[in-house]
This record gives structure tokens, sequence and C-alpha cells, in this order.
């Protein structure tokens, strides 16, 4: 049995849908693109689809991941051009590979996500990220399943940095100074999301953003010691010659 890693994009209006829509779409997808998908065994057969680190719905991402388990060997250039055909628009398909070893959730250990704030001021939003910084913890709480639960925002925050742009305010339509947040956060129990550090930033300084935030995951990985940044974590998959991986026996020189 084969293993496919795909990345995925969730844009424009495909941000409202949810983790569940999704999976069906990609399920509905991959028979319309004839994948020879593997299922799982007993009374109801599941296709062998399984995803990692999904972003919260509401939020558009240019690094969301799934791994899809085949029965037989397949070009992954050509499964990502079909499924990515078959998808709905808004969701596509950027890269596919062939998964050489290893856990892909394992190494999604961070990421970065862009926060656009229409209408906001951008000094006050750097003068909240400042104090925020010089912060040894910011406690924030969130409703769970479980009920209210208050944990450190702070401490999964890595860099958070305020640059200026201009925006739209929802049903407005003039341009106005937009404060674009750009972060990034360790993934820890429990996660730590954007919401969570823009209540940070009002719990430390009265920051609240005139309008509704604007959302983007931009990558997800392993933490990169020299950019501070998630690195790719397709990567280790890649084969540096450009072939197949190899298999058990060819890595040690034997025949199979």
């Amino acid at each position: 049995m084969q293993r496919l890693r795909v990345r995925y994009a969730k844009r424009g209006r495909m941000r409202f849908t949810s983790h569940r829509d999704i999976s069906r779409a990609v399920e509905r997808a991959v028979r319309r693109a004839g994948i020879p998908v593997a299922y799982s065994a007993g009374f109801t057969p599941h296709p062998k689809i399984s995803y990692a680190g999904a972003a919260p719905t509401g939020v558009a991402s240019e690094a969301e991941y799934l791994e899809i388990n085949v029965t037989r060997r397949c070009d992954p250039q050509r499964v990502r051009e079909d499924l990515d055909a078959s998808l709905p628009a808004g969701i596509d398909v950027l890269d596919v590979v062939e998964a050489r070893e290893g856990n892909l959730a394992d190494r999604l250990e961070a990421s970065e996500w862009e926060i656009r704030l229409p209408g906001a001021d951008p000094a006050a939003a750097r003068e909240a990220a400042e104090r925020f910084l010089a912060a040894d913890r910011v406690e924030v709480e969130r409703l769970t399943k479980k009920g209210p639960r208050r944990f450190d925002a702070r401490g999964a925050v890595r860099t958070l940095t305020v640059a200026e742009g201009t925006g739209e305010i929802a049903g407005q339509g003039d341009a106005r100074p937009c404060a674009i947040l750009r972060m990034v956060v360790r993934h820890l129990v429990p996660a730590v999301r954007p919401d969570d550090v823009l209540t940070g930033l009002r719990l430390v300084a009265g920051f609240a953003p005139p309008s509704p935030p604007e959302v983007t995951r931009l990558a997800q990985g392993p933490l990169d010691a020299v950019t501070g940044g998630p690195a790719d974590p397709l990567d280790p998959d890649r084969d540096p010659r450009g072939g197949e991986p190899e298999t058990a026996g060819q890595r040690v020189g034997g025949d199979l």
C-alpha cells in the first residue's frame, strides 16, 4: 500500500466550510478522480484518508495536510492534478508527495498566521503586541466542550510583529488603515489559536479591533532553528535525487 501526503489550501468562501464538510468533499473528489483509495475493514468500510492540524472554521489556510492510502502505486503529480480538478473552487491542491517514513502529524510543531484587522490603528496594535511579548504569562479563557478553560496564551507565541496596510470593513466598502499581525505559534495542548492571542492583546493593552479579523494560516511544520518559523513538513519525503523513495531493501544495498 502506498501513502500519499497532500498539501491543500482553503481559500475565499471555503474558509467558512467546516472540517467535516471538507472531508466529505475530499472523499467525493477522490472517487471522481478515480484515485484507488484503500478502505478500512469491517461492516462499514471507510476510505483511509486522515487529516493533520486542520484549521478552525472561518479561517483561511495555505497549509492544510491530509494523507491518502492507495491500493496501487500512483504518480503523485498526476494525483495532484486529478484531485485538484475534482475539488470545488477554493479547495486547491498545492502539493502531493509519497510518504517515506515517520508520522506527518508529529512534524507539525508550529504555525505561521497572518491576521488582518481592517480599521485597526497599526500603532495601537504594535503597542499591544509589545506589551503582550513583554509579559511572562497572559491567561485567557475559552469555552470548550468541557466548559470554560483558562490557559496561558503567551507561552506558545514565538514571534509577533505588526505591519501597516489597507483593508475594507465589511459593509462599508471604503479602504481604511489596516493592522496586519504576523505570528508564529507553537502547537501546544491546549492549542493556542489566533483569536486567543487577540484576546490576550485586549487583556494586556485594551486593544479591540473595530471589525472581525481576517485570519490566514500561511504555513505549518517543524520549527526551523535558523528562521524561527515553520519549515516544509513534506521536505523529508522528497527524494533529493528526484526519483522515487527508496525501499528498505534498497537503502541497505540489498535486493528485495
